[in-house]
């Protein structure tokens, strides 16, 4: 018997969610206590800051460049390499319980796997994984969840917020203050996905036997909008006792005169003279957005997250009833995060920042190994190291095809930089966006496209200024800084995916 693998992943969280990353509001212990016993990743950052392209990454563990998934709309090719599949074919059984998301979701006639499983009662096998089970953000008959949710009685499925309506995202308002993809759900909480994501995992793990070597990938579909917790829930947090997030300037000329300082696609977010359409509701004007609609929004998220902390908890409690506690790894994060509010804005996009760049990364070794945990790596990491982690979890080769390297398990490593990027999967938007992160520093260069020649671009001194309200990429001082990290970032990104892989499914 080898080391088993428990690996959860979430769905736009922020980094400063939980309580061992400075969190206040939501309790997160069950999280907190993986930090304490573990390694705590206070520098990690995708690849990518929308679903699919971060998803690919963690399944084939290489650059987004490289395996070509570049938007939503681009599904990972069904050949591509998968280290579920790798795991599997050294002896680990293998599950994805939750959400997939490495195809195009809005897929009602069925055209890619994730969205035929259900339909045809089969629970895989997909891409490496010997069984799946799927969910989405509601209750659409499209995955496991959504036909299980409304074979139950009450007909629960009306009461979540309707993502889609005439056939395009939804973004009306719901809840006390009419706050955009939100809504008052009465679903008990057992029927909620994330209760339905943990429970199904446990009945995976139940059907194995204690000597098998397992990997099993929860995916909570939260925090993710729309917000629409079990409404039995509401009391744990009420949005009217909350502040405006930290890095909210606090009024709208605020919030303007920061734009003001930005490449001109974050204005027009702002103002509206331009959607979001590749992150958000395409009639959403952050500008007209309240300020209690924004503590509404925190309010929920914090709710969906305290869920989740407990969701993982059952998890596990039930591998430890299950003898597999001392040799078990936990490996916690999430694909991307959520601007709440941060420069006035919410959803996600084309906007490189530390509200949708940096994730929460817990590593919690299994205990039989004797680690002593409570230890904080600030190098950066990234979500391209995490297939060769289950590697060396698993004692087996790190396959050619992945780029990352494992997760260092202490400082020092000397690991200097991370690399994401952004390409619209839509002409009309264009917009290719380069980052690096460095000793401290967060450059973002523009290459041309969407009203850009080239020469702009965004630099931040996180260290001085943590809310990156002040961008120095035009400043004469940061001239050679600037230069340097640019010249860093194009040096270490590999070549792009030949051919460019086509836009299939845009949302």
């Amino acid at each position: 018997m080898g080391r088993k693998i428990l690996f959860i992943t979430t769905d736009q969280q922020r980094y400063d969610s939980l309580g061992c990353n400075g969190g206040t509001i939501a309790r997160t212990p069950v999280a907190d206590r993986l930090a304490a016993d573990g390694v705590n990743f206070a520098r990690a950052m995708n690849q990518n800051v929308v679903c699919m392209p971060a998803r690919s990454t963690m399944i084939t563990g290489q650059y987004v460049r490289t395996h070509g998934v570049y938007a939503n709309g681009v599904p990972l090719p069904a050949d591509a390499p998968s280290i579920a599949e790798h795991l599997n074919d050294h002896g680990y059984k293998t599950a994805l319980l939750g959400k997939a998301h490495f195809e195009p979701a809005m897929d009602l006639a069925g055209k890619w796997p994730e969205n035929r499983f259900a339909r045809e009662n089969s629970t895989g096998p997909h891409r490496g994984f010997d069984h799946v089970e799927l969910a989405m953000h509601g209750p659409l008959p499209l995955w496991h969840y959504g036909v299980w949710v409304r074979s139950q009685p009450g007909d629960w499925a009306r009461g979540f917020y309707q993502l889609f309506k005439d056939g395009s995202m939804n973004g009306e308002g719901g809840g006390d203050t009419g706050a955009p993809q939100l809504c008052i759900n009465p679903v008990p909480k057992e029927l909620y996905h994330t209760d339905w994501t943990a429970q199904r995992a446990i009945a995976w793990l139940d059907t194995l036997s204690a000597e098998d070597d397992w990997f099993c990938w929860v995916s909570f579909p939260d925090p993710h909008h729309p917000w629409d917790p079990p409404a039995s829930e509401l009391g744990r947090v009420n949005w009217r006792d909350l502040d405006l997030p930290a890095a909210h300037p606090g009024s709208a000329d605020a919030c303007r005169k920061i734009m003001e300082g930005r490449p001109h696609h974050w204005m027009e977010y702002y103002d509206g003279s331009h959607s979001n359409l590749e992150g958000g509701p395409p009639t959403f004007v952050p500008a007209a957005m309240t300020d209690d609609q924004v503590r509404e929004v925190n309010a929920m998220t914090h709710i969906e997250n305290e869920l989740i902390d407990e969701a993982i908890g059952r998890i596990l409690a039930s591998v430890e009833a299950r003898g597999w506690g001392q040799d078990t790894d936990v490996i916690f994060t999430t694909d991307h995060g959520e601007l709440q509010g941060d420069f006035g804005l919410l959803f996600k996009g084309p906007y490189h920042c530390d509200a949708l760049m940096r994730l929460p990364m817990i590593w919690r070794p299994a205990p039989s190994v004797g680690f002593e945990g409570g230890v904080v790596v600030a190098e950066p990491v990234g979500q391209l190291d995490l297939a060769p982690t289950f590697c060396a979890i698993a004692g087996i080769p790190i396959p050619s095809w992945v780029q990352g390297a494992p997760l260092p398990l202490a400082p020092g490593s000397g690991r200097e930089r991370i690399i994401t990027e952004w390409d619209s999967q839509m002409p009309s938007e264009d917009l290719h966006l380069r980052s690096l992160y460095r000793d401290g520093w967060l450059a973002t260069a523009y290459e041309p496209g969407g009203g850009y020649d080239g020469s702009e671009g965004e630099l931040y001194n996180l260290v001085d200024d943590p809310h990156q309200w002040s961008n120095l990429w035009d400043d004469p001082s940061c001239a050679a800084l600037r230069s340097d990290l640019v010249a860093d970032l194009y040096d270490n990104m590999p070549p792009a995916h030949e051919p460019r892989l086509a836009v299939e499914a845009p949302v």
